[in-house]
């Protein structure tokens, strides 16, 4: 039997054979994540404009789209470092917790003043150290050492001296 007839347009019960379309959707997120790994890397010498945040969402984009996409970024020795605790075999350092948490509410409590200061309306001040409690969870959660998988290979950090 010749590929052309494998798939004909119409098999002999009538219904139509399944043909490989196109997945706008896949190709969609690849478009994303390229765009997004270009912006973290003007991001990385432009300052003020955050890396980090565009590497994690080329790598969400990459994982539902391309998956070694996402490894080669990873591996990336400019950007692997950004990516390198998403491994979730190790939590953050605590060095970086702490720092992450003094740098988060030294932000809230100043735009806190600011806004009382500004006489705002109090559901927006009250509103700012609720956030930054959802904040505090996610960092404390995060810097957890995870279980290890035997399975899973370890991945090293550049930038992880305190283990």
């Amino acid at each position: 039997m010749s590929v052309q007839n494998q798939c004909p347009a119409k098999s002999d019960s009538g219904e139509r054979c399944a043909r490989r379309r196109p997945d706008v959707r896949r190709w969609t997120l690849v478009a994303l994540g390229v765009l997004c790994v270009g912006i973290g890397a003007v991001g990385a010498v432009i300052p003020g404009l955050p890396t980090t945040i565009f590497l994690l969402a080329a790598s969400w984009c990459f994982t539902r789209s391309c998956p070694w996409l996402e490894a080669r970024l990873i591996r990336n020795r400019f950007f692997g470092p950004y990516l390198c605790f998403l491994d979730g075999q190790q939590g953050m350092p605590k060095r970086a917790m702490w720092t992450t948490l003094a740098v988060m509410w030294t932000a809230i409590l100043t735009s806190m003043a600011m806004l009382i200061l500004s006489d705002a309306h109090i559901a927006l001040v009250l509103s700012i150290p609720l956030l930054g409690a959802v904040g505090t969870v996610f960092v404390l959660r995060t810097a957890r050492p995870r279980p290890i998988n035997p399975l899973d290979p370890p991945m090293t950090c550049p930038l992880r001296a305190d283990s």
